[in-house]
């Protein structure tokens, strides 16, 4: 029998399990490949990184590597009190604060915004800001570079650019490596708050550089979580996307995973957990998202479920009951906790995020609400979840990155759920209510920007 959604939610929830600890899988997703990296993956064979018949798990690896004095995982207390100032002059927002103020409502000639209650920074992306701040001031005189973006903004990074941070290039296409060529020695390297791969670390760990480690701690709890996966015998099931930076590393910690993206592909999953099907076109649908030499034949007797942190959780719990519904289907109710193991894994923000924006979502016809205004990266997957919900809901959404969308013309490029770019008309006459929220690496100063040209544009057009 095919699984459905409407089954899965019927079935109780297995008590959720929250775990801290991490480890390994031999990593073939794309974050250090290409010919620029293949002397990369000799060094850490040799160092005995992914050699899993050592007795050393990636947790203890990388709690080694952490240990030094080379390694900066607290940031820097001496220039902490001058990075706070400076990160409140570039980011904070006085449209925002009027808005918090009245109740999170305001009214600027024919526009009323409603903005929703949990929206924009949250407490990781600000500490990962801050650290990366704090390693330019602490090291005035160092070259540094990070791994990939600090955090999917492009404000934020455009700052770090200009600061003198230099981004680790890529070697081009989904899954393509990176080129630490230009890394050299006595470098500082930062690592974002998606964090790094094991393999990465391990290389900044062989060589002479000072590594800055801003990963965020929900990210972090993850890794423990596929770490617990791995200790007792259980496959990881990753609700994730597989080339997103956070995924990647997360995989790197895990032995044998499978990503899903979605619900359709999960029940995939669960329909070849309880009546087979073909291997081939199993490992065709999911050539880039399961680990080296992943058999789904042994594979998936005994699965455990984590997610990427910014996905939708409405989402995560329905795969979950799916997938518990899978394994009680093909292995009966006796000793299910052998089989199956749930972890909720999305960060507290996120969730906040997106039950806020369900929240004004209800509540659209009694405030007659006209669209909603997502604002954030067009790479940040919360940010994209959050398009989801009014979409989803038949409500008008537009997802821009930042005020420059907005254009004089009256006209607004925005990203569709399917990843589309597009352009066009934005505002009819008369007035307009509208939603506004912002994602978690989004700051304040952006959603002031965004307003500040819808506020413009409809005054000039009246």
């Amino acid at each position: 029998m095919k699984l459905s959604l409407a089954a899965a939610v019927l079935v109780f929830a297995t008590p959720v399990v929250n775990s801290f600890a991490f480890q390994h899988h031999s990593f073939h997703t794309g974050a250090l490949s290409g010919p620029k990296s293949s002397a990369i993956f000799a060094e850490i064979d040799e160092a005995g990184v992914g050699d899993t018949t050592k007795s050393k798990t990636k947790k203890d690896q990388r709690r080694a590597m952490m240990a030094k004095e080379s390694y900066f995982k607290n940031g820097f207390k001496q220039v902490r009190d001058e990075v706070a100032s400076s990160m409140v002059t570039e980011y904070s927002s006085d449209t925002v604060k009027d808005l918090k103020e009245s109740e999170y409502v305001l009214e600027r000639g024919d526009v009323t915004v409603h903005l929703a209650k949990d929206f924009g920074f949250c407490w990781g992306v600000e500490r990962s800001i801050a650290m990366a701040y704090e390693a330019r001031s602490h090291f005035p005189t160092k070259k540094l570079h990070i791994t990939n973006e600090l955090i999917h903004n492009p404000e934020v990074n455009d700052k770090l650019g200009e600061m003198g941070v230099e981004f680790i290039p890529k070697e081009g296409g989904e899954g393509g490596g990176k080129d630490f060529g230009g890394v050299g020695d006595g470098d500082v390297v930062i690592l974002p708050a998606f964090g790094a791969s094991i393999e990465e670390m391990a290389y900044f760990d062989s060589k002479n550089v000072q590594v800055v480690d801003t990963t965020c701690p929900w990210v972090s709890k993850v890794w423990n979580t596929v770490d617990l996966h791995q200790r007792k015998g259980l496959t990881s099931i990753i609700h994730g996307k597989h080339a997103h930076e956070e995924t990647i590393a997360t995989v790197s910690f895990c032995e044998e995973y499978v990503c899903v993206k979605d619900f359709e592909e999960a029940e995939y999953v669960a329909d070849f957990i309880v009546n087979g099907g073909d291997k081939a076109e199993f490992l065709a649908k999911f050539s880039k998202a399961t680990s080296k030499n992943f058999d789904p034949d042994t594979m998936l007797s005994k699965i455990g479920l984590a997610n990427q942190t910014t996905m939708y959780k409405e989402e995560t719990r329905a795969i979950g009951k799916l997938l518990q519904k899978a394994m009680l289907s093909k292995y009966g109710p006796i000793n299910p906790k052998e089989h199956y193991m749930e972890f909720d894994t999305i960060c507290d923000a996120t969730q906040e995020r997106q039950d806020a924006i369900h929240d004004l979502i209800t509540k659209k016809d009694d405030l007659q609400l006209d669209f909603i205004l997502v604002i954030g990266g067009w790479d940040s997957s919360n940010t994209q979840h959050l398009l989801e919900i009014p979409v989803n809901a038949g409500l008008r959404a537009f997802h821009i990155n930042r005020g420059e969308c907005i254009g004089a013309d009256n006209r607004i490029t925005h990203r569709k759920l399917n990843g589309e770019i597009v352009t066009e008309e934005f505002l009819g006459e008369g007035k307009v209510k509208l939603g506004v929220t912002s994602g978690a690496s989004t700051p304040d100063r952006a959603v002031q920007d965004s307003l500040d040209r819808l506020f413009m544009l409809k005054k000039v057009m009246a």
